[in-house]
C-alpha cells in the first residue's frame, strides 16, 4: 500500500453515508477500483450506498449478496457494486464474466474482495469498515498513483464533513 491514512469515526448510519457522499465527490473521472472490507454489518453497502446517491442515482441501493454485482450505468461512467461474500472458491469470479467491468472509466466497489482473491484486480483504494461500540471506523488506504490522488481528496471531504 501507498498510503495509510487516519481513522475517521462514523458514528451513525448517517455519518456511513455521508462518507460515502465524499468519497463520491472524491473520485477521479478515470475509474477506481475500490475494495470494501469489514465483517458482517460493519457498513460497507451503507457506505456504497452514500457513494452512489452522492453521484445523483434516485433508486433503490441494495446489497448485491445475491446477484453478486449489480450495475449502475447512469453517470458519466459506469459503476459496478460487487457483493462477493456468496462465493465459495476465488476462481468463481472468472465465471461471472466480469472482465470488461474493471476497465477504466468504470468504478468498482467490491465488497469482500478477499473472497475473490487471485482473480480481482489489485485496488486503487481499500476501504476497512470497522465496528466500534455503536458506530463505525473507517479508514482507508492508497494502494497506486489514482488511489493516492482519491484519498487526497477524501481526506479532505472527510475533514470538511466532520
Amino acid at each position: 500500500m501507498i498510503n495509510k491514512t487516519d481513522i475517521y469515526p462514523l458514528h451513525t448510519e448517517s455519518d456511513t453515508q455521508r462518507a460515502g457522499d465524499c468519497l463520491s465527490q472524491a473520485l477521479g473521472s478515470d475509474g477506481a477500483i475500490i475494495y470494501l472490507t469489514g465483517d458482517l454489518g460493519a457498513g460497507k453497502t451503507t457506505l456504497s450506498r452514500g457513494l452512489i446517491r452522492g453521484l445523483g442515482y434516485q433508486g433503490a441501493v441494495k446489497s448485491p449478496t445475491y446477484t453478486l454485482v449489480e450495475p449502475y450505468e447512469y453517470f458519466e461512467f459506469p459503476l459496478y457494486h460487487f457483493d462477493l461474500y456468496r462465493l465459495t472458491d476465488p476462481e468463481e469470479v472468472e465465471f461471472l464474466g466480469v472482465d470488461e467491468y474493471f476497465v477504466p472509466p468504470a468504478v468498482c466497489l467490491i465488497e469482500w474482495p478477499c473472497r475473490g482473491q487471485g482473480f480481482l484486480p489489485s485496488p486503487d483504494l481499500a476501504i476497512t469498515l470497522e465496528i466500534a461500540g455503536k458506530g463505525r471506523c473507517l479508514t482507508f488506504e492508497a494502494a497506486s498513483t489514482k488511489g493516492l490522488e482519491i484519498a487526497d481528496r477524501l481526506r479532505v471531504l472527510l475533514q470538511d464533513a466532520g
